[in-house]
């Protein structure tokens, strides 16, 4: 009886330390994401001319300190639309991320915003600097530009305030809810506040969102030919796989 409770407590004790092993994760991570989306929104304005765009990018953390790179690019049809060239957004960042106590969380970094090739002036290239507080499922983002903010006018010191949650309804599924406002430095007409409400659904092999988009805003439609509203409320579902 005796060999046979050590054998059980050997076995598991055995278990747990393979189950430990697998829950900690390697110092050095490395992972790429693809995507296709029906329409690439981005601060609730439509980059794509409210078509489909494509997107891919790569990320390194190191995890013992909490540090990261990564980039990120899509196809766009703004840029053009505004009357540059290219068709390109290519996004470089970089930050650190941790807890602050117990279930309250921070990230902060750098936000590189590329357009190869856009020809506009002031360029639609962009930098902006973050700083994030989460607690539980939701968060408090601030972005603010330490350049014009994407072609607009003397708009350096623009910021953006997102507020959201992630919320766990079922197994693999989330509730996504985000609020926006975008504050346009000496462009107050181009200021607006944008929303979502979504779902996210890991399939396993691939996983799905759909949301509901949309602007508050009037005002501007955007560049689009044909005065496309490009902000005009819309379902977006897109389809993406991490490895």
């Amino acid at each position: 009886m005796k060999k046979i409770v050590l054998a059980v407590a050997l076995g598991t004790a055995f278990a747990g330390s393979i189950a430990f092993a697998e829950d900690k994760k390697p110092d050095n991570e490395v992972s790429f994401n693809v995507a296709v989306t029906s329409d690439y929104r981005y601060r609730g304005y439509s980059q794509s001319r409210l078509q489909p765009a494509l997107q891919g990018g790569a990320d390194y953390t190191n995890n013992p300190t909490g540090f990261y790179l990564g980039t990120w690019a899509s196809t766009i049809k703004w840029t053009k639309d505004a009357g540059g060239g290219g068709d390109i957004e290519w996004d470089i960042y970089g930050g650190k991320r941790g807890e602050i106590v117990k279930d309250v969380s921070y990230d902060v970094g750098v936000l590189n915003y590329i357009y190869p090739s856009n020809g506009l002036n002031p360029s639609a290239n962009t930098s902006e600097v973050y700083g994030q507080v989460g607690y539980g499922p939701a968060y408090v983002k601030y972005s603010y530009s330490v350049t014009n903010l994407f072609g607009f006018v003397d708009s350096k010191k623009s910021g953006y305030l997102d507020v959201g949650a992630n919320i766990d309804i079922a197994e693999g599924m989330q509730l996504n809810l985000h609020a926006g406002h975008q504050s346009v430095k000496n462009n107050s007409a181009f200021s607006y506040t944008d929303w979502k409400v979504g779902v996210t659904k890991d399939f396993g092999v691939v996983s799905g969102s759909l949301a509901l988009i949309g602007i508050d805003s009037k005002a501007y439609v955007g560049p689009a030919p044909d005065s496309k509203n490009l902000g005009k409320n819309a379902l977006v579902l897109t389809v993406s796989k991490t490895f």
